[in-house]
Protein backbone atom coordinates (compact mmCIF):
# COMPACT_ATOMS: atom_id res chain seq x y z
CA UNK A 1 0.00 0.00 0.00
CA UNK A 2 1.22 3.51 -0.71
CA UNK A 3 0.22 5.51 2.01
CA UNK A 4 0.86 9.14 1.52
CA UNK A 5 0.17 12.22 3.90
CA UNK A 6 -1.65 14.67 2.00
CA UNK A 7 0.02 18.70 2.74
CA UNK A 8 -3.48 19.19 5.05
CA UNK A 9 -2.89 16.05 6.77
CA UNK A 10 0.55 16.23 7.05
CA UNK A 11 0.17 20.10 8.99
CA UNK A 12 -2.52 18.20 11.40
CA UNK A 13 -0.01 15.45 12.46
CA UNK A 14 2.67 18.30 13.06
CA UNK A 15 0.39 20.27 15.30
CA UNK A 16 -0.59 17.26 17.19
CA UNK A 17 2.89 15.73 17.38
CA UNK A 18 4.10 19.52 18.33
CA UNK A 19 1.56 19.88 21.21
CA UNK A 20 2.20 16.33 22.90
CA UNK A 21 5.91 17.09 22.54
CA UNK A 22 5.73 20.72 24.39
CA UNK A 23 3.01 19.69 27.21
CA UNK A 24 2.95 16.20 27.73
CA UNK A 25 6.90 15.07 29.26
CA UNK A 26 6.77 12.46 31.82
CA UNK A 27 6.67 14.28 34.74
CA UNK A 28 3.79 16.99 33.43
CA UNK A 29 1.76 13.81 32.88
CA UNK A 30 2.53 12.05 36.49
CA UNK A 31 1.08 15.63 37.78
CA UNK A 32 -2.39 15.00 35.55
CA UNK A 33 -3.08 11.96 36.95
CA UNK A 34 -2.63 12.68 40.38
CA UNK A 35 -4.95 15.47 39.89
CA UNK A 36 -8.42 15.35 40.63
CA UNK A 37 -9.67 15.45 36.98
CA UNK A 38 -7.06 12.72 36.39
CA UNK A 39 -6.17 14.91 32.71
CA UNK A 40 -4.71 17.76 32.08
CA UNK A 41 -7.82 20.57 31.86
CA UNK A 42 -5.78 23.29 30.03
CA UNK A 43 -4.27 20.37 27.35
CA UNK A 44 -7.78 19.79 26.73
CA UNK A 45 -8.72 23.63 26.21
CA UNK A 46 -5.47 23.50 23.57
CA UNK A 47 -7.06 20.55 22.01
CA UNK A 48 -10.25 22.00 21.12
CA UNK A 49 -8.59 26.16 20.44
CA UNK A 50 -6.41 24.10 17.88
CA UNK A 51 -9.14 22.71 16.73
CA UNK A 52 -8.51 18.54 17.10
CA UNK A 53 -11.71 18.24 18.84
CA UNK A 54 -13.47 19.49 15.87
CA UNK A 55 -11.81 17.12 13.20
CA UNK A 56 -14.23 14.41 12.94
CA UNK A 57 -17.04 16.25 12.71
CA UNK A 58 -18.57 17.97 9.49
CA UNK A 59 -18.41 21.45 8.52
CA UNK A 60 -22.11 22.29 9.31
CA UNK A 61 -21.44 21.15 12.72
CA UNK A 62 -18.58 23.08 13.42
CA UNK A 63 -16.38 20.54 12.30
CA UNK A 64 -13.56 19.84 9.45
CA UNK A 65 -15.01 17.00 8.12
CA UNK A 66 -12.44 14.79 8.77
CA UNK A 67 -12.04 10.80 8.62
CA UNK A 68 -11.13 8.01 10.01
CA UNK A 69 -7.29 8.97 8.93
CA UNK A 70 -6.90 12.17 10.37
CA UNK A 71 -8.14 10.56 13.95
CA UNK A 72 -5.47 8.16 13.21
CA UNK A 73 -3.03 10.84 13.13
CA UNK A 74 -4.37 12.45 16.63
CA UNK A 75 -4.85 9.35 18.30
CA UNK A 76 -1.04 8.03 17.09
CA UNK A 77 0.46 11.53 18.60
CA UNK A 78 -1.66 11.26 22.16
CA UNK A 79 -0.42 7.57 22.07
CA UNK A 80 3.18 8.81 22.07
CA UNK A 81 2.55 10.84 24.84
CA UNK A 82 0.28 8.18 26.79
CA UNK A 83 -1.81 11.04 26.99
CA UNK A 84 -4.69 10.87 29.64
CA UNK A 85 -7.83 13.02 28.18
CA UNK A 86 -10.45 11.35 26.97
CA UNK A 87 -10.43 11.85 22.78
CA UNK A 88 -11.45 8.69 22.01
CA UNK A 89 -14.43 8.07 24.51
CA UNK A 90 -15.71 12.02 24.07
CA UNK A 91 -15.05 12.96 20.62
CA UNK A 92 -15.04 9.71 18.32
CA UNK A 93 -17.11 7.46 20.24
CA UNK A 94 -19.86 9.88 22.01
CA UNK A 95 -19.46 12.15 19.22
CA UNK A 96 -20.21 9.53 16.36
CA UNK A 97 -23.01 8.29 18.50
CA UNK A 98 -24.83 11.72 18.68
CA UNK A 99 -24.06 12.31 15.02
CA UNK A 100 -25.55 8.97 13.92
CA UNK A 101 -28.88 9.39 16.71
CA UNK A 102 -29.27 12.39 17.77
CA UNK A 103 -31.85 14.96 16.27
CA UNK A 104 -30.91 18.24 14.81
CA UNK A 105 -31.74 20.10 17.91
CA UNK A 106 -29.71 17.58 19.73
CA UNK A 107 -26.50 17.34 17.55
CA UNK A 108 -26.71 21.25 17.19
CA UNK A 109 -26.69 21.58 21.13
CA UNK A 110 -24.36 18.77 22.30
CA UNK A 111 -21.60 18.11 19.05
CA UNK A 112 -20.69 22.25 19.02
CA UNK A 113 -19.65 21.43 22.41
CA UNK A 114 -18.02 18.94 21.78
CA UNK A 115 -15.95 20.39 18.98
CA UNK A 116 -14.86 23.04 20.45
CA UNK A 117 -13.85 21.10 23.27
CA UNK A 118 -16.02 22.99 25.91
CA UNK A 119 -18.30 19.58 26.68
CA UNK A 120 -16.56 16.38 27.33
CA UNK A 121 -19.02 13.60 27.27
CA UNK A 122 -18.64 10.13 28.06
CA UNK A 123 -20.21 6.51 27.05
CA UNK A 124 -21.43 4.11 29.26
CA UNK A 125 -22.18 0.63 27.41
CA UNK A 126 -20.30 -2.11 29.69
CA UNK A 127 -21.94 -3.61 32.55
CA UNK A 128 -20.44 -5.65 35.09
CA UNK A 129 -20.68 -9.34 33.17
CA UNK A 130 -21.00 -8.03 29.98
CA UNK A 131 -17.09 -9.43 29.02
CA UNK A 132 -17.28 -7.60 25.66
CA UNK A 133 -20.74 -7.67 24.89
CA UNK A 134 -22.23 -4.59 24.29
CA UNK A 135 -25.82 -6.37 23.98
CA UNK A 136 -25.94 -7.59 27.15
CA UNK A 137 -27.22 -4.79 28.94
CA UNK A 138 -29.84 -5.40 31.70
CA UNK A 139 -30.09 -1.17 32.94
CA UNK A 140 -33.49 -1.03 32.00
CA UNK A 141 -35.52 2.40 30.83
CA UNK A 142 -39.30 3.44 31.32
CA UNK A 143 -40.92 5.70 29.79
CA UNK A 144 -43.81 7.84 31.72
CA UNK A 145 -45.67 10.58 30.56
CA UNK A 146 -43.28 11.61 27.43
CA UNK A 147 -39.92 11.17 29.65
CA UNK A 148 -37.60 8.55 30.25
CA UNK A 149 -36.05 7.11 33.56
CA UNK A 150 -33.05 4.99 34.44
CA UNK A 151 -32.14 2.47 36.68
CA UNK A 152 -29.02 0.42 36.35
CA UNK A 153 -25.60 0.11 36.88
CA UNK A 154 -22.64 0.97 34.45
CA UNK A 155 -19.08 -0.03 34.82
CA UNK A 156 -15.35 1.32 33.72
CA UNK A 157 -16.56 4.50 32.26
CA UNK A 158 -13.78 6.21 30.81
CA UNK A 159 -13.69 10.15 31.36
CA UNK A 160 -17.04 10.01 33.41
CA UNK A 161 -15.86 11.44 36.27
CA UNK A 162 -15.66 14.53 34.30
CA UNK A 163 -18.13 14.58 31.61
CA UNK A 164 -20.61 16.76 31.31
CA UNK A 165 -23.13 14.41 29.55
CA UNK A 166 -22.92 10.63 29.75
CA UNK A 167 -24.37 8.56 26.58
CA UNK A 168 -26.00 5.38 28.69
CA UNK A 169 -27.41 2.41 26.75
CA UNK A 170 -30.44 0.81 28.46
CA UNK A 171 -32.59 -1.73 27.98
CA UNK A 172 -36.58 -0.63 26.76
CA UNK A 173 -37.22 -4.04 25.25
CA UNK A 174 -36.18 -7.52 24.96
CA UNK A 175 -34.27 -10.02 27.00
CA UNK A 176 -30.76 -9.40 28.49
CA UNK A 177 -28.47 -10.06 25.21
CA UNK A 178 -31.35 -9.15 22.71
CA UNK A 179 -29.64 -6.83 19.88
CA UNK A 180 -33.05 -5.12 19.61
CA UNK A 181 -34.66 -3.67 22.23
CA UNK A 182 -31.52 -1.54 23.39
CA UNK A 183 -31.52 2.41 23.37
CA UNK A 184 -29.29 5.17 24.03
CA UNK A 185 -29.80 8.25 26.33
CA UNK A 186 -28.07 11.05 27.09
CA UNK A 187 -28.16 11.58 30.78
CA UNK A 188 -26.55 14.53 33.03
CA UNK A 189 -24.08 12.82 35.76
CA UNK A 190 -24.96 16.00 37.99
CA UNK A 191 -28.47 14.84 37.75
CA UNK A 192 -30.90 13.31 40.87
CA UNK A 193 -30.25 9.73 40.73
CA UNK A 194 -27.52 9.78 39.50
CA UNK A 195 -24.13 8.53 41.65
CA UNK A 196 -21.16 7.73 40.42
CA UNK A 197 -17.94 6.28 42.29
CA UNK A 198 -14.45 7.16 40.79
CA UNK A 199 -11.92 5.12 40.78
CA UNK A 200 -7.88 5.03 38.94
CA UNK A 201 -7.33 2.59 36.72
CA UNK A 202 -4.27 0.43 36.16
CA UNK A 203 -2.65 2.60 33.33
CA UNK A 204 -2.78 5.86 35.41
CA UNK A 205 -6.39 7.50 33.97
CA UNK A 206 -9.24 7.71 35.58
CA UNK A 207 -13.18 5.83 35.33
CA UNK A 208 -16.02 5.73 37.05
CA UNK A 209 -19.13 3.00 38.28
CA UNK A 210 -22.42 5.46 37.05
CA UNK A 211 -25.51 4.55 39.18
CA UNK A 212 -28.50 5.33 38.45
CA UNK A 213 -31.80 4.79 40.30
CA UNK A 214 -35.16 6.65 38.30
CA UNK A 215 -32.51 9.19 36.43
CA UNK A 216 -33.81 10.79 33.83
CA UNK A 217 -32.25 10.53 30.38
CA UNK A 218 -33.18 11.90 27.14
CA UNK A 219 -33.68 9.62 24.18
CA UNK A 220 -30.97 9.57 21.82
CA UNK A 221 -32.79 7.96 18.19
CA UNK A 222 -35.60 5.51 17.72
CA UNK A 223 -35.91 3.73 20.96
CA UNK A 224 -34.75 0.14 21.06
CA UNK A 225 -32.85 0.63 17.60
CA UNK A 226 -29.42 1.81 18.58
CA UNK A 227 -27.82 -1.03 19.12
CA UNK A 228 -26.22 -0.86 15.26
CA UNK A 229 -25.13 2.45 15.49
CA UNK A 230 -23.41 1.57 18.72
CA UNK A 231 -21.97 -1.20 16.98
CA UNK A 232 -21.06 0.89 14.12
CA UNK A 233 -19.26 3.78 15.99
CA UNK A 234 -17.57 1.01 18.49
CA UNK A 235 -15.61 0.70 15.36
CA UNK A 236 -14.74 3.75 14.86
CA UNK A 237 -13.65 3.35 17.92
CA UNK A 238 -11.45 0.17 17.54
CA UNK A 239 -9.43 2.33 14.84
CA UNK A 240 -8.81 4.53 17.02
CA UNK A 241 -7.23 2.55 19.85
CA UNK A 242 -5.42 0.91 17.22
CA UNK A 243 -3.98 4.47 16.17
CA UNK A 244 -2.93 5.35 19.83
CA UNK A 245 -1.40 1.62 20.53
CA UNK A 246 0.86 1.96 17.49
CA UNK A 247 2.10 5.53 18.88
CA UNK A 248 2.74 3.85 22.25
CA UNK A 249 4.39 0.79 20.71
CA UNK A 250 6.53 3.09 18.87
CA UNK A 251 7.75 5.20 21.83
CA UNK A 252 7.98 1.84 23.71
CA UNK A 253 10.48 1.26 21.27
CA UNK A 254 12.40 3.50 21.25
CA UNK A 255 13.43 3.61 25.18
CA UNK A 256 14.01 0.17 24.76
CA UNK A 257 16.74 1.32 21.84
CA UNK A 258 17.94 4.23 23.63
CA UNK A 259 18.66 1.60 26.90
CA UNK A 260 20.40 -0.89 24.66
CA UNK A 261 22.68 1.58 23.59
CA UNK A 262 23.37 3.65 27.05
CA UNK A 263 23.38 0.22 29.44
CA UNK A 264 26.57 -1.34 29.75
CA UNK A 265 27.69 -4.93 30.67
CA UNK A 266 30.90 -6.06 30.84
CA UNK A 267 32.20 -3.15 29.54
CA UNK A 268 30.26 -2.61 26.35
CA UNK A 269 26.33 -1.29 25.40
CA UNK A 270 24.15 -4.43 25.69
CA UNK A 271 22.96 -4.00 22.68
CA UNK A 272 25.79 -5.62 21.73
CA UNK A 273 24.78 -8.79 22.48
CA UNK A 274 23.56 -10.48 19.37
CA UNK A 275 20.58 -12.11 21.49
CA UNK A 276 19.30 -8.94 22.48
CA UNK A 277 19.86 -7.20 18.81
CA UNK A 278 17.75 -10.22 17.67
CA UNK A 279 14.68 -9.42 20.33
CA UNK A 280 14.94 -5.67 19.11
CA UNK A 281 13.90 -6.79 15.56
CA UNK A 282 11.07 -9.04 17.11
CA UNK A 283 9.77 -5.50 18.72
CA UNK A 284 10.03 -3.68 15.43
CA UNK A 285 8.41 -6.14 13.73
CA UNK A 286 5.75 -6.03 15.54
CA UNK A 287 5.10 -2.40 15.51
CA UNK A 288 5.19 -2.19 11.76
CA UNK A 289 2.83 -4.98 11.43
CA UNK A 290 0.60 -3.48 13.85
CA UNK A 291 1.19 0.05 12.28
CA UNK A 292 -0.36 -1.72 8.63
CA UNK A 293 -3.97 -2.90 10.27
CA UNK A 294 -4.29 0.63 12.03
CA UNK A 295 -3.63 2.40 8.72
CA UNK A 296 -6.19 -0.80 7.21
CA UNK A 297 -8.56 0.12 10.26
CA UNK A 298 -8.21 3.58 9.82
CA UNK A 299 -8.93 3.54 6.28
CA UNK A 300 -12.32 1.76 6.39
CA UNK A 301 -13.60 3.27 9.55
CA UNK A 302 -16.19 5.46 8.28
CA UNK A 303 -17.59 2.71 5.77
CA UNK A 304 -20.82 2.48 5.89
CA UNK A 305 -21.45 -0.96 8.03
CA UNK A 306 -20.80 -4.30 6.40
CA UNK A 307 -19.67 -8.21 7.45
CA UNK A 308 -16.49 -7.12 5.55
CA UNK A 309 -15.78 -3.68 7.59
CA UNK A 310 -16.54 -5.66 10.94
CA UNK A 311 -14.12 -8.91 9.90
CA UNK A 312 -11.37 -6.12 8.76
CA UNK A 313 -11.93 -4.32 12.39
CA UNK A 314 -11.72 -7.18 14.45
CA UNK A 315 -8.53 -8.54 12.73
CA UNK A 316 -6.91 -5.31 12.95
CA UNK A 317 -7.61 -4.98 16.89
CA UNK A 318 -6.71 -8.91 16.93
CA UNK A 319 -3.29 -8.04 15.40
CA UNK A 320 -2.51 -4.66 17.66
CA UNK A 321 -3.74 -6.26 20.76
CA UNK A 322 -0.83 -9.06 20.13
CA UNK A 323 1.47 -6.46 19.14
CA UNK A 324 1.23 -4.12 21.56
CA UNK A 325 1.29 -7.00 24.72
CA UNK A 326 4.12 -8.10 22.94
CA UNK A 327 6.17 -4.85 23.03
CA UNK A 328 5.12 -3.93 26.52
CA UNK A 329 6.22 -7.66 27.71
CA UNK A 330 9.41 -7.07 25.51
CA UNK A 331 10.22 -3.46 26.50
CA UNK A 332 10.17 -4.52 30.48
CA UNK A 333 12.73 -7.63 30.07
CA UNK A 334 15.22 -5.42 27.95
CA UNK A 335 15.04 -2.77 30.52
CA UNK A 336 15.41 -5.24 33.61
CA UNK A 337 14.34 -4.13 37.20
CA UNK A 338 13.94 -0.72 36.23
CA UNK A 339 11.02 -1.22 34.35
CA UNK A 340 8.92 -2.07 37.11
CA UNK A 341 9.40 1.40 38.85
CA UNK A 342 6.89 3.69 39.14
CA UNK A 343 9.24 6.41 38.22
CA UNK A 344 10.34 5.17 35.22
CA UNK A 345 8.14 6.08 31.31
CA UNK A 346 8.94 2.74 30.16
CA UNK A 347 6.52 0.42 32.78
CA UNK A 348 3.61 3.26 31.70
CA UNK A 349 3.44 2.80 28.18
CA UNK A 350 3.67 -1.36 29.10
CA UNK A 351 0.19 -0.67 31.50
CA UNK A 352 -1.33 1.29 28.62
CA UNK A 353 -0.92 -1.37 26.23
CA UNK A 354 -2.34 -4.11 27.93
CA UNK A 355 -5.06 -1.72 29.03
CA UNK A 356 -5.73 -1.40 25.36
CA UNK A 357 -5.66 -4.95 24.77
CA UNK A 358 -8.64 -4.91 26.76
CA UNK A 359 -10.44 -1.96 25.43
CA UNK A 360 -13.42 -2.86 22.98
CA UNK A 361 -12.49 -6.48 23.27
CA UNK A 362 -9.19 -9.09 23.93
CA UNK A 363 -7.50 -10.81 20.96
CA UNK A 364 -9.20 -13.98 21.53
CA UNK A 365 -13.01 -12.12 21.71
CA UNK A 366 -12.10 -10.65 18.12
CA UNK A 367 -10.47 -13.73 17.10
CA UNK A 368 -13.45 -15.23 17.57
CA UNK A 369 -15.53 -12.33 15.86
CA UNK A 370 -13.54 -12.59 13.10
CA UNK A 371 -14.23 -16.39 12.38
CA UNK A 372 -17.89 -15.62 13.02
CA UNK A 373 -17.84 -13.11 10.18
CA UNK A 374 -16.13 -15.65 7.97
CA UNK A 375 -18.00 -18.70 8.88
CA UNK A 376 -21.05 -16.33 7.57
CA UNK A 377 -19.55 -15.81 4.63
Amino acid sequence: MDFKLTEEQQMLKETAERLVRDVYDFESRSKFSASEAGFSTAFWQQLGELGLTAIPFSEELGGFGGTGVETMLIMEQLGKGICLEPYMESVVLAGGLIGQLGSDAQKEELLGGIATGELQAAVALDELNSHYDLANVTTTATEQGGSWSLSGRKGVVIGGQTAGKILVSARTAGNSRDEQGISLFVVDPNAAGVTRRVYATVDGRKACELFLDNAQGELLGEAGKAFDAIRYQSGRAIAALCAEAVGAMRTACDLTLDYLKTRKQFGVPIGKFQVLQHRMVDMISELERATSMAILAASLADDADSAERSAKLAAAKFIVNRAGRYVAEQCIQLHGGIAMTWEYNGAHYAKRLVMISHQFGDDDHHLEAYAAQLGAA
